[in-house]
Parts: C-alpha cells; sequence; structure tokens
C-alpha cells in the first residue's frame, strides 16, 4: 500500500477563518487550498513533508497518476534530497510544464503500468525505478533500484533492466543500464547503496554484500565483505549515534566491542564510512585504502565529481534522504 500522510491534512473548508489562522501561525499552508497545523508540520524531517505535499496535491487533483519522486516517497523507497515539486504524469501532450506545486510529465506512449491502490493512481514500483533511474543521477537510481528489489521478492536487476529496454521511448535508456543492471536488495539503505557506486567508481573490487562473520547464531552480520584482503565495511548511518535512537556513548561503545569480535574471528581490518565521507571524494577513497584493498582500475572521475556535487549542498544528510521503508509494512528508520 502507498504510504499515508505523515501529518493530518485539512481543506480549507474544514477552516472556520482560514486567512485568520494562518496569520496567527496556527496553521500552514501545505498546497493550495490545503492545510496542517503548524507546529506538526514544523517537527516533520523533510522527506514526510514532501509525503505529506504529494497526499495535499491528490486532495485536489484525486485523478493524478502520481510518478518519478513523488512515486518513489508513496512507495516507501529512498529520495535524496527534497523535492521541487509534486511529479504527476500525463497521458499525451507536447511538453512537460509546471503547473502550481507539480510538474506534469508527459508521454507519448502509453508504456508505464499505473496501478490504483487505495484510490490513489501511481506509477508502478519497477516504472518508478525506471524513471528515476534515466532521469537522476546513477547512484541515486541505484539506491531506488536496490530499495525495490529489497522490498518486492518479485522483482529483480533483469526485471528492471528489461522495462527499461522495452520501453518505446529511447531517452535516457542508456543512462538507466548503469543501476538496473547492479540491483541488489542485500543493500539495506540508501547509504550502501551509494557507497557500492562510489567504491566501484574509484576502481575498488566489489564487495560481498551482508557477509556473516563467525560461528553459528553467534556470528556477526557486515555490511560489506573483502575476503581477498579480510577486511569489513560499515556504512554507518548518523542515526545510532546522534542520540535520536539512544545514549550515543553506548552505541559507539557496541561497534568497538562488535569490532573486536570481527577481528577475533579473522577480519584484518574493518572500515566505518557515514554521508560526510561520500560527499568528499577522496575520503572514502583513503578508507578504503587503510583496509589494505587496491584498486583494480582507474577511477571514474567524472562520477565521483558528480556525486560530490549532488551530496555536499545538503550537509546535514541524515535530514535529506528520506529512509527505506519496505513495501507493505510500517517505516522503519535505516540506522545501520
Amino acid at each position: 500500500m502507498p504510504l499515508p500522510s505523515p501529518i493530518a491534512l485539512l481543506p480549507a473548508a474544514a477552516l472556520t477563518h482560514t486567512t485568520r489562522s494562518i496569520r496567527r501561525g496556527d496553521v500552514v499552508a501545505v498546497a493550495r487550498g490545503v492545510y496542517a497545523g503548524a507546529a506538526e508540520w514544523g517537527a516533520l524531517p523533510r522527506w514526510d513533508r514532501d509525503l505529506a505535499r504529494v497526499h495535499a496535491h491528490l486532495m485536489t487533483h484525486p485523478d493524478a497518476i502520481v510518478c518519478r519522486e513523488s512515486a518513489a516517497l508513496l512507495w516507501g523507497l529512498p529520495v535524496v534530497g527534497a523535492l521541487d515539486a509534486v511529479h504527476v504524469l500525463a497521458r499525451g501532450g507536447s511538453t512537460s510544464r509546471r503547473v502550481g506545486g507539480a510538474r506534469v510529465h508527459t508521454s507519448a506512449h502509453d508504456d508505464r503500468v499505473i496501478e490504483e491502490v487505495g484510490g490513489i493512481r501511481l506509477a508502478s514500483v519497477a516504472d518508478t525505478c525506471v524513471d528515476i533511474a534515466r532521469h537522476r543521477h546513477p547512484a541515486v537510481a541505484l539506491a531506488v533500484a536496490d530499495a525495490a528489489v529489497r522490498a518486492d521478492a518479485r522483482l529483480s536487476a533483469a526485471i528492471l533492466a528489461a522495462v527499461n529496454e522495452e520501453r518505446a521511448s529511447g531517452r535516457g535508456r542508456r543512462r538507466a543500464r548503469w543501476a538496473l543492471a547492479r540491483a541488489d536488495g542485500r543493500a539495506e539503505s540508501a547509504l550502501e547503496s551509494i557507497s557500492r557506486a562510489a567504491i566501484e567508481w574509484w576502481g575498488f573490487p566489489a564487495p560481498q554484500l551482508q557477509q556473516w562473520i563467525g560461528p553459528g547464531g553467534d556470528a556477526d552480520r557486515t555490511d560489506m565483505w573483502w575476503p581477498s584482503a579480510q577486511a569489513a565495511g560499515e556504512a554507518d548511518g548518523h542515526l545510532k549515534y546522534d542520540g535520536r535512537l539512544g545514549d550515543p556513548g553506548g552505541a559507539l561503545r557496541a561497534r568497538e566491542e562488535r569490532d573486536r569480535r570481527l577481528r577475533r574471528r579473522g577480519a584484518r581490518a574493518i572500515a566505518h564510512w557515514s554521508w560526510d565521507d561520500l560527499a568528499e571524494p577522496s575520503a572514502l577513497r583513503d578508507i578504503i585504502l587503510g583496509v589494505g584493498l587496491v584498486p583494480e582500475s582507474l577511477p571514474d572521475l567524472d562520477s565521483l565529481s558528480s556525486l560530490s556535487r549532488l551530496l555536499r549542498p545538503s550537509l546535514n544528510l541524515r535530514d535529506s534522504i528520506a529512509p527505506t521503508t519496505p513495501l507493505h509494512s510500517a517505516r522503519e528508520l535505516s540506522a545501520r
């Protein structure tokens, strides 16, 4: 099911004195003719505000077909950065256009699967992955594709690639191939997915994902594992260590104890990195070099530079990337 609005939305008719409520600061406009309580709105992280904007648009345009990043939000897929508009699909027409708070994308061919769930019409998960892969940065596309394959066992890299190739329009087809071919549901967060992209672009060998180290039920699972170097890699999000999920000191002590267990069980070295390290191109390279890995190919400096430009404007990355939500289940923060 598409995710519901994270906040109660009120049509203008539900407010006794709309103008007075706005002037007092009791409510804020989420979309034209749709409002929310100011205090509740102020407490929402950026991605939940974007999700609320999608639902606000649907309140006034119930027949809209949601697509691209707006559909990704509804499906619980990761979205990098704030949305500049609600993305909707229109059949036919000559050019895409912006109307109010929506960006209308026209399609000359009816080759997307449109699902209607709970009264909401939106592009299918597979088509949403392909749309984003054709139009967004490859690392962002990989994060979306990984999350989709992880959440729905019916999807795979091969299926996503086939949807891309079968589209009548060739616009963005070649661009999308890189990310869709690498979709892997074992990557458990957008940070892991985008790290995979950066590691490849630096020329390092591809790691094994979610490898268990240790005996039986007492084993620890690493985000990434390079058996040739006996090295583990951990993509550590901010949420574990900023106090929002409990005592940050305790989380750090738990990490140190886990690292000691991994070393006792054969890990020669363990690398840890965060969003900030991805935003600075050479930081992740130096961290990976530090655990004994050697690049096998020349770096893709163009891709690395564009990734840095994508991530660096939002240095507070924990509030810029929507956490992945497994399809048809409750939202879970990607705290790893």
